[in-house]
């Protein structure tokens, strides 16, 4: 009898977690063939065909297979992780509560579960999800986070102890640490705690920087360059049969109100946002080049017509009409590739005073992304190349930039957001502010603070820690960033 560990699923999802997805797919085909319900098999084979490009199968496979006669929780819980990678997060919404009702003991189906209806708006029953993860097993410590961070906590009803108690189990391994470390800063800053909330995301930020190989100055090496092979406008594409007046890109650092911009910019008609996606990065880095003494050389000798096609193609502008939004906040490295790329296109950056926008990176969890921003250090340096990048683009892209400040939009966020729309071409209309009552999904940080109404509590959030961010200010005052607010 052939063994479990050599069934074809088995030796398909071996060979695509060693990223061999082309030779996983005739298993995965095999092992589908063979199943007369629904099967975790066909999760499996939905997600290779993902990787391999082919994601209208993959969709089509999933709805075939949820009309099958029922499978084990398994099988929802894998056809629900491919339905998520396919941005179809209702319907991932929907699997992950079919995996639940099937098997409510794992608690990894409610942590997902929680994921999706964050990003769909459904806080209150994200909550009851991450509760009973954490119930099945305390050391379910992503949901401690997500929890903290889906409603501003309250006197009466909060998780301060429970989190304290947490961080005091012998044998906490430092991931538990960070994520429990976050949480609990979150919770007691929303209760005014200032110092204990420093403490723990001190505490949380040291321990997640120990762990990681973070040199800034490979990044300031980085930026420099990306100033001298982009030292002008350059020659644009010919477009190629692309419209580029259809591309928006919103940029700025994290925390500095991109996320916000894109809710009351998608509050228009004839409006869609692709999210945060590296459709543009993929496309330059891939592209033919003239070639060059370093990867920011051949990126600024590339085909730019061959990337205005490529992408274009990659974010789906095949589609209906309308404007597109792609709000990656580190296509700021790109801005003069896009113009270049996409001429017609517009730019709009958002960005915060250096000390909140600094301390608001600090006291967030980015996982393995934003890795400058675990150490005032560390935060300082990159800030100061970003602030030295930031003029070079407005130098060279003079008024085709159009800027934001976040401080100016929350407080009068219907002149601001107008003149934002006006710069990307779209009539105004004041509903576009109700960015609570806007249904799209959203998976950024900023996924719970969208669902609420704008507001200025953030704007100057700082200051309720002016006695521990001195080693901060002076740190951006060395690296050339004035803070005179501090002084």
């Amino acid at each position: 009898m052939k063994s479990a560990a050599s069934s074809p699923d088995a030796e398909a999802a071996r060979l695509l977690r060693a990223g061999h997805a082309a030779q996983a797919l005739p298993l995965a085909e095999r092992a589908v063939a063979a199943k007369r319900s629904c099967a975790a098999a066909h999760g499996l084979l939905a997600m290779i065909l993902v990787r391999l490009g082919r994601a209208h199968e993959a969709e089509a496979l999933i709805d075939s297979a949820v009309r099958l006669p029922a499978g084990p929780a398994e099988a929802y819980g894998a056809l629900a992780q491919t339905a998520s990678v396919l941005g179809r997060h209702e319907q991932a919404r929907d699997l992950y509560r079919r995996a639940t009702e099937l098997n409510a003991s794992v608690p990894l189906y409610w942590h997902q579960l929680a994921s999706c209806e964050r990003a769909l708006g459904r806080l209150e029953a994200a909550e009851d999800a991450c509760n009973r993860a954490i119930a099945l097993d305390p050391r379910q410590y992503p949901c401690y986070l997500l929890r903290a961070e889906l409603r501003v906590q309250s006197a009466a009803d909060h998780h301060v102890e429970q989190l304290q108690r947490e961080l005091t189990r012998s044998g906490l391994p430092d991931a538990g640490r960070v994520l429990l470390g976050y949480a609990l800063g979150k919770e007691l800053d929303d209760l005014g705690r200032y110092d204990e909330a420093f403490e723990s995301f001190a505490f949380a930020a040291s321990t997640h920087r120990r762990h990681l190989r973070y040199d800034a100055a490979i990044d300031e090496h980085k930026l420099r360059r990306i100033t001298e092979v982009f030292g002008d406008n350059g020659e644009p594409s010919a477009e190629a049969g692309v419209d580029s007046g259809r591309f928006v890109f919103i940029v700025g650092l994290p925390r500095s109100g991109t996320t916000l911009v894109e809710r009351i910019l998608t509050g228009l008609p004839g409006t869609r946002s692709n999210g945060e996606t590296d459709h543009f990065a993929r496309t330059l880095l891939s592209a033919p080049s003239a070639g060059g003494a370093d990867v920011f050389a051949r990126a600024a000798a590339v085909d730019w017509r061959a990337v205005a096609a490529g992408y274009a193609r990659s974010c789906g502008a095949d589609g209906s009409g309308g404007l597109i939004l792609e709000k990656q906040p580190m296509n700021y490295l790109y801005l003069g590739a896009i113009r270049r790329a996409l001429p017609q296109a517009r730019i709009l950056l958002v960005s915060r005073s250096p000390l909140d926008s600094c301390f608001a990176m600090y006291r967030t969890l980015f996982g393995d992304a934003y890795q400058f921003t675990y150490d005032f250090g560390d935060l300082a340096r990159y800030y100061a190349a970003y602030a030295r990048l930031i003029d070079h683009w407005r130098r060279t892209l003079g008024a085709s930039l159009h800027e934001i400040h976040y401080d100016q939009l929350v407080a009068d966020p219907r002149q601001v957001g107008a003149a934002a729309a006006g710069a990307c071409g779209l009539p105004w209309h004041d509903s576009a502010l109700a960015v609570e009552r806007n249904t799209d999904v959203c998976l950024t940080q900023s996924a719970a603070q969208v669902r609420r109404p704008i507001y200025q509590s953030s704007v100057g959030r700082w200051r309720h820690y002016r006695a521990h961010l001195g080693p901060l200010a002076h740190a951006l005052q060395r690296s050339g960033v004035a803070t005179p607010e501090f002084d």
